[in-house]
């Protein structure tokens, strides 16, 4: 269902691949997936890690392997709908124009969770923007599109996925947010909860504090004029 409803919503309009990450599952995922992959018209390919290793690898996985420029990710339970890829992708294309803007999100404007679910994204949510100042209002959302390029130069690390707002803006770069659909789960069971998403990311978040904070940027850089004797020699091909 999952690719049918990515080809609907990008078929002819570009050119794209489908990368499902699957990250050592013992059930019948990989197998399914193949089994589409056999019988779908879109190139898709998959990914496996031999153990579980968390999303954050998942996502690095994906994107190392990727093809293109830009990536769009989406969840596998179904919660993410990719009829708003495109919203993305338009986003990008207005207010992308000068190059900066390195990261679309989607915004969940409209919860499809339990309780206790979104209780603990609201309280996770505020102390993130009260400490980080990333002007995000939703960075767990699994919807976004966001350059290749840039994705692997930003520090890796368990859970970096749910401060990449903050990552891309520590490297200079322009983040915003477009509304997006959320769906109730469609198949899954989900693996967060209070002690391993609100109290962990609590802890990760002081560390991409200090990680903010100890970054080094060049206010100018200026390049001296070579003297004629040195132009008239031949140029590097290498800098050590």
């Amino acid at each position: 269902m999952l690719v049918r409803e990515i080809h609907a919503a990008l078929d002819g309009r570009l050119n794209f691949e489908i990368l499902f990450v699957d990250d050592g599952s013992n059930d019948t995922t990989a197998a399914e997936v193949l089994r589409i992959r056999d019988g779908s018209s879109s190139p898709i390919r998959l990914l496996r890690h031999e153990k579980c290793i968390g999303q954050s690898a998942g996502i690095r996985t994906g994107v190392r392997a990727a093809r293109a420029a830009w990536i769009a990710t989406l969840d596998g339970d179904g919660q993410n709908d990719p009829a708003d890829l495109p919203c993305l992708i338009g986003a990008l294309q207005q207010h992308g124009a000068d190059g900066s803007l390195k990261l679309v999100m989607g915004n969940r404007t409209t919860r499809r969770d339990t309780r206790l679910r979104r209780m603990s994204s609201r309280i996770a949510n505020g102390i993130r923007r009260a400490v980080l100042h990333d002007g995000t209002p939703d960075t767990g959302c699994g919807i976004k599109l966001f350059e290749r390029e840039m994705f692997l130069q930003l520090p890796h690390f368990n859970h970096m996925h749910r401060f990449l707002p903050a990552l891309v803006q520590r490297a200079g770069q322009r983040v915003i947010s477009v509304p997006v659909n959320h769906r109730p789960r469609m198949r899954g069971t989900s693996k967060y909860g209070v002690n391993n998403r609100l109290w962990v990311g609590i802890v990760d978040l002081f560390g991409v504090l200090w990680l903010i904070r100890r970054r080094i940027t060049p206010q100018s850089v200026a390049e001296e004029c070579a003297s004629s004797r040195t132009r008239s020699q031949p140029r590097e091909q290498f800098t050590m």
